[in-house]
C-alpha cells in the first residue's frame, strides 16, 4: 500500500547510520510518512556485509535501532531515545547492492521511556528482520556534545526522493 511521505529527516556528517560523508557508512535516508512511521532506504554495499553477499546481522540491527530510536522524533524533534534494551530477529538472509526500506514505529511511552517496533523489508515485500527496542527519551544536550553545524545537521532533499512509499 502506498504511504504519502510527509517529511524527511536530518542527516548528519559522520553517523554510521545516515552519515552523509561517512565512507563505510550505511549513508540511510529517513522519511516520515503518514500513520506516524518512519522509513529508511539504504542500499547495504560490499562493505557491510558478514556473510558474502548478505548484510552483515549487526548492521541489520543497526538501521532498524536507529529507524525505530527516530520515530519519536516525528512529532517530538527536541526529544531523542537512547537504546536501553533492543532485540532483533532475523527471518531471512537480507542481500547487498539492493535498495531496502526499514519501517519503525513508536508502540508505547510514558513520560521517560519508549517503546518501538521495526522491520527490514526486501524489495519483495517480506520481512526479512524484525527489531523492538526500549528507549530513554532524552534532549540532544543530556545525550553528548553536538555541534549542529559542525556535523553539518540538516534536510538534504534530493531530485530522487520518492513521494510516496510502498509498505505492506
Amino acid at each position: 500500500m502506498p504511504r504519502k511521505i510527509t517529511a524527511k529527516q536530518k542527516n548528519s556528517q559522520m553517523c554510521f547510520v545516515c552519515g552523509l560523508n561517512n565512507p563505510a557508512g550505511l549513508k540511510a535516508s529517513f522519511y516520515e510518512v503518514e500513520g506516524d512511521q518512519l522509513v529508511a532506504l539504504f542500499t547495504p554495499s560490499e562493505e557491510h556485509q558478514g556473510y558474502a553477499g548478505r548484510l552483515h546481522g549487526g548492521l541489520a540491527a543497526s538501521i532498524l535501532d536507529e529507524t525505530i530510536g527516530r520515530a519519536m522524533n516525528i512529532n517530538q524533534d527536541e526529544i531523542w531515545g537512547v537504546t536501553v534494551e533492543f532485540t532483533v530477529r532475523y527471518r531471512k538472509p537480507v542481500p547487498l547492492n539492493q535498495e531496502l526500506r526499514v519501517v519503525g514505529r513508536i508502540t508505547n511511552q510514558n513520560r521517560r521511556l519508549f517503546e518501538g517496533t521495526g522491520e527490514i523489508l526486501l524489495p519483495n515485500g517480506e520481512v526479512a528482520v524484525e527489531g523492538h527496542g526500549k528507549y530513554v527519551k532524552l534532549p540532544l544536550e543530556e545525550i553528548t556534545d553536538f555541534d549542529y553545524g559542525e556535523q553539518d545537521w540538516r534536510t538534504v532533499l534530493d531530485e530522487n526522493d520518492p513521494k510516496e512509499i510502498e509498505l505492506p
